[in-house]
Formats: C-alpha cells, sequence, structure tokens
C-alpha cells in the first residue's frame, strides 16, 4: 500500500473509492473469477461467505501472493502476471491502488466489481441462501452494525495506522475501542451479534483475526489486545472453529504482507515472532 495516496492534507487516511460497482449477474459456473488474499481482510470476507454458502462450484478464486511490490499484487501461475493487468483491461486510464477482492468476468473480459462491501451482500442474496447470512427480518439492523463495524473498527484501525497526525492518529484509536468496548458488552452471553449468523459477523471476525497479531502493533492500536475481551475473545474463537472461518485464516500470509509490503510502517521488513494465541474454541 502506498499511504501516501490515500492521505489528507491533514494527515488523516482516506481509503480511496472503490472504481467498479456494477453489480453480479446470476452465477454461471466458469464466468466469474474472484481474486483475493488470505492475507486482507476485505477479501477474507468473501472467502468467507463464498465457502459458507457452498459456491465453490459457481465461482471460481485464485488467490494472489501476500508480498506486494510496487507493481501491485502478483497473481500465482502468471496469467495475468499481475492483477494491475485487469484493472487496465478493464479501465487503461485507471490510476487508483490495485485492490482486492475483485470478480473478473471471463464472458465479458472486465472487472464487475471490486465494491467489497456489496459483494458479500450480493452473493448472499442473489448466488445462495443457506445459510441466510442476510436475513430479511434482520436486513436494517444488519445495515446499521456493518456501518457502525466500518467506520468503528474495519477501517478505524487503518485510520490509526495510517495517520500521519497524532490527534487523527488519537481519534482513530479512541474509535477503535471504543467500539470494542461496545462489541464486548454486546457479546456478553450472546453466540453471534444477532440471534443468528449473519454478515456482520463475518465483518467483524476479519478484522478481530487481525487484531492481536498486527493491529495492536503495527498498526499502534495498543490500548489493549483482543485477548483482553473475554466475551469477544470466546466470540471469535467460537468463529474460528467454523471451516469457513478457520481455513480462510493464514496468519503467516496475514503476518508477511503487513509487516514485509507496508514498508512505511516497518521499513526493516522485519515480521515479528508471535504472539502465542490459541484460537482453539
Amino acid at each position: 500500500m502506498k499511504p501516501s495516496r490515500e492521505l489528507s492534507d491533514t494527515g488523516r487516511f482516506v481509503r480511496q473509492p472503490n472504481r467498479f460497482t456494477d453489480r453480479l449477474g446470476p452465477p454461471e459456473p466458469g464466468r466469474y473469477r474472484l481474486y483475493a488474499s488470505y492475507a486482507c481482510p476485505w477479501a477474507q470476507r468473501v472467502l468467507i461467505v463464498r465457502s459458507l454458502l457452498g459456491l465453490q462450484d459457481l465461482l471460481d478464486v485464485t488467490i494472489v501472493d501476500p508480498i506486494r511490490d510496487e507493481k501491485g499484487w502478483r497473481v500465482p501461475g502468471g496469467d495475468p502476471e499481475y492483477l494491475s493487468e485487469l484493472y487496465l483491461a478493464t479501465d487503461p486510464g485507471y490510476t487508483g491502488r490495485y485492490t482486492v477482492p475483485c470478480i473478473w468476468d471471463a464472458k465479458d473480459r472486465r472487472i464487475v466489481t471490486n465494491d467489497f462491501p456489496r459483494i458479500t451482500l450480493d452473493l448472499e442474496t442473489s448466488w445462495g441462501t443457506s445459510p441466510d447470512l442476510y436475513p430479511e427480518r434482520l436486513r436494517p439492523d444488519v445495515d446499521i452494525m456493518n456501518d457502525r463495524l466500518y467506520h468503528g473498527l474495519n477501517n478505524a484501525v487503518y485510520e490509526a495506522g495510517f495517520a500521519r497526525d497524532q490527534q487523527a492518529y488519537e481519534e482513530a484509536v479512541t474509535c477503535v475501542f471504543t467500539t470494542l468496548d461496545f462489541l464486548e458488552v454486546r457479546l456478553a452471553g450472546s453466540e453471534f451479534l444477532f440471534d443468528t449468523l449473519t454478515d456482520s459477523d463475518v465483518r467483524l471476525y476479519t478484522t478481530l483475526a487481525r487484531f492481536d497479531t498486527v493491529y495492536h502493533t503495527h498498526f499502534k492500536c495498543s490500548l489493549r489486545r483482543l485477548i483482553d475481551y473475554p466475551a469477544l475473545w470466546a466470540y471469535a474463537r467460537r468463529l474460528y472453529g467454523i471451516p469457513a472461518f478457520r481455513e480462510t485464516t493464514d496468519f503467516d500470509q496475514i503476518k508477511r504482507h503487513y509487516f514485509i509490503t507496508q514498508t512505511d510502517l516497518n521499513p526493516s521488513r522485519i515480521v515479528p515472532v508471535g504472539p502465542e494465541l490459541d484460537w482453539s474454541p
């Protein structure tokens, strides 16, 4: 990541807008391919939902190399060699970051979407309905929760990590821990955020999975650790016990991506040892 591209004049991290926002059409075997990274929390969301809904035969997947260089995400196997080639084939004038997740349409030869908040909802409502991760009766509440998670935690850890101003950092990190405190109370005695597993749980999990391993140190979200929150830590481990969550969580790739790729924050590119965490439910 080149955070300088997404820094305001006041030193605040401002995430770039998603360039491709078309909606997915009906599932067609062989037509759509998901490009994702085990290291990326936004991409892991889609991998989890794909697995939970049993969409493996309908949505092909390519996992990119976790070590990103100045050319962006490298595609193992070399066709294309870099994800950027698909972005530029779709929009030759594109100048933003080449992000995952994105979905390539092999029929129309273009990226349909890199709109990570919308991708999981499209899969949950148009491609698979069991389990129902976006139940109609809960959709207004799930939407509110998702918005709170994004601004208070999912993106706020990046706002803390990439801040270049003390006040901006402190505001972001305060937001992170205010949200974690709220979630700790909500999850005390509850299995999920609502009365059933939903899209919100998927969105929360991918940040929690990276918190103590990366965000606590690398992004300076060091006020408390996930393991200091008994209800949240138990909740994260319960989700990890579900195969779709566990099998898409690769702590080695997560650590190597953040600590090797983000040289503005870690110029030495040294990957820390630990932390030692027992994720078994």
